[in-house]
């Protein structure tokens, strides 16, 4: 619901634990509203999502993710559709659709026109911030993007298998991922993306103590909070991002007690597989042989 004191509606074209996919509908409430969207399409990635194309007006995108690929810079980037009218509504955005009183009076909407919310974004971020990405960093993001669209071809073949091979496994209680035909939004997301992205999602039938015990059994998989390396990376976020939330509020943010986030790298997928294979053998074995207490 869009109240009348909300100011944009923001969504992730794919969502961390769900992956689940929406964007035209979510714009058009939006616009009805006199409001923005704003879409993070950092797990899609632009290879995958383009939701300029889909009714959204402003897009971020983490570039430490996918974009660069190695996890080893710190940024990201902000795009404007130029299709907002920000300059209609002057009271709710006095910074762009009226006069900046910390510019001088400069109205951004109607000097600089579709490019107003990334100029005004880019001046206020490096007058009172100071933001910036070093030479060096943004350079190895622009070369990291050179070979996304190959990369997300393999992070999606790989995704795809991995998740194929945890819906059979019988230690495995449930998998997430939309390209399983089965998956709640699979036929959606075959709207908006071009393939179905490099995230699985699943739970051991075991739960919350084997998910932690998996974390540390993997072998090619590396135990880490970052997603959208070229390396496999596995995380149980109830024992470790979201650790310091009751189980309440975890859920409620949509960690669940045995949730495992699988960000699928581009190794060999039969290497992926094999030491997955391992590792949940490993944490759900019996006390004694080789599993937990």
């Amino acid at each position: 619901m869009v109240r009348s004191s909300d100011r944009g509606v923001t969504f992730n074209s794919m969502t961390r634990a769900a992956t689940r996919v929406t964007l035209s509908e979510i714009a058009d409430v939006a616009h009805e509203h006199g409001v923005p969207l704003f879409v993070d399409n950092t797990f899609a990635t632009p290879a995958l999502c383009r939701p300029f194309e889909h009714g959204a007006d402003l897009v971020w995108e983490s570039t430490t993710k996918w974009i660069h690929g190695s996890g080893t810079t710190v940024g990201g980037v902000l795009l404007d559709s130029g299709e907002f009218p920000w300059s209609e509504y002057p009271e709710k955005y006095p910074e762009i659709g009226g006069p900046n009183p910390a510019f001088g009076g400069v109205n951004f909407a109607e000097r600089f026109g579709e490019r107003a919310f990334v100029l005004a974004a880019r001046h206020r971020a490096a007058r009172v911030l100071g933001d910036g990405q070093t030479p060096f960093d943004a350079w190895a993001t622009l070369e990291g993007l050179k070979t996304l669209g190959l990369r997300m071809e393999r992070h999606c073949e790989n995704a795809l298998a991995v998740a194929e091979f945890l819906a059979d496994h019988p230690e495995v209680a449930w998998v997430t991922y939309p390209g399983l035909p089965d998956h709640e939004t699979h036929e959606r997301a075959t709207e908006y993306l071009d393939d179905f992205g490099g995230m699985v999602a699943f739970g051991l039938e075991d739960g919350y103590e084997a998910g932690k015990r998996l974390c540390e059994a993997v072998e090619l998989a590396t135990f880490l909070a970052n997603i959208g390396d070229a390396r496999t990376l596995l995380i149980h976020p109830a024992s470790t991002t979201h650790a310091q939330l009751s189980e309440a509020e975890q859920r409620a943010s949509g960690v669940f007690p045995d949730l495992l986030r699988l960000s699928v790298g581009i190794e060999d997928v039969e290497d992926v597989i094999a030491d997955l294979d391992r590792g949940i053998e490993r944490a759900t074995a019996p006390a004694g042989e080789g599993g937990g207490a």
